[in-house]
């Protein structure tokens, strides 16, 4: 007979009005006291206690990515499916949504802004290269809900006379290799580049750090405002360069000077 053990754990919710407020065991990285220090921080802590007070909006925001093609309603019974017996109230989504806008972006981003970071400890495999931490950077777009309340900050796609398509954002984002830990992100309109939203991650670098980056990002300006910040890059020419010989992709300069080498089609050290 085939032995089988459970591990089971226990997730604490706080009382009350409060209780939804959570995010199972997630909420030992994202606690309340961190939580409650943000929401106080902006200036988004309620003066008086409400049904949906703004530590409780936080992780509903928080569990609305996690649960990105889920409805305000099936995220809230997510939240609350464990605390039946607490009679909690069931707000309409009119209510969630008012709640959203009280709280605003502020706590998100201050929360964003604690938590990011590297986490691989020193020569971590596939986090460190010659002593240096690697981490990358790269973009996507995201489709946007076709909204008048979007559309003129996030615009569609237009041709000649004709727009087409769903809004679009761009996200730039800086993550640590190995661990795909979020170091910064910043995002905006797709109309412009990733050029200019990388630009914006480049205040997360160090000279610690070794920058990863494919041919977008091939642009000596760019590079140069990465050696500004301390830090070395690889990237990716364009194909137009001829390639060298595999036995030459690994060799990098080792010294920290500003000279600049080319390593051919594979990558440009900097």
């Amino acid at each position: 007979m085939q032995e089988k053990s459970v591990i089971t754990s226990t997730i604490e919710t706080a009382r009350g009005v409060f209780a939804p407020g959570h995010l199972g065991e997630l909420t030992q990285v994202v606690d309340f006291a961190l939580v409650d220090a943000v929401l106080e921080e902006t200036g988004r802590r309620e003066k008086r206690l409400r049904l949906l007070p703004s530590r409780v909006v936080v992780y509903f925001v928080l569990a609305l990515a996690l649960f990105e093609h889920r409805s305000y309603r099936m995220v809230w019974s997510k939240l609350t499916a464990a605390l039946t017996p607490l009679a909690l109230v069931r707000p309409a989504v009119s209510s969630l949504t008012r709640a959203r806008r009280r709280v605003g972006a502020a706590p998100l981003r201050r929360l964003f802004e604690t938590l990011a970071g590297p986490v691989a400890r020193p020569g971590q495999d596939g986090s460190f290269y010659r002593g240096l931490r690697t981490v990358a950077v790269d973009g996507t777009l995201l489709h946007t809900p076709d909204d008048e309340t979007l559309t003129w900050r996030y615009p569609k796609r237009a041709g000649e006379g004709l727009e087409f398509g769903y809004p679009l954002l761009r996200l730039l984002a800086l993550v640590e290799c190995g661990t795909r830990a979020l170091i910064a992100a910043a995002f905006g309109p797709e109309s412009e580049g990733e050029l200019p939203y990388a630009k914006r991650l480049l205040a997360a670098l160090d000279k610690t750090m070794l920058l990863l980056a494919d041919a977008a990002f091939d642009s000596n300006e760019f590079l140069d405002a990465v050696h500004q910040s301390g830090a070395g890059s690889w990237c990716a020419p364009g194909p137009a360069v001829s390639p060298l010989p595999p036995s030459t992709w690994a060799t990098a300069p080792t010294s920290r000077a500003s000279a600049t080498a080319s390593c051919g089609y594979c990558c440009r050290y900097v």
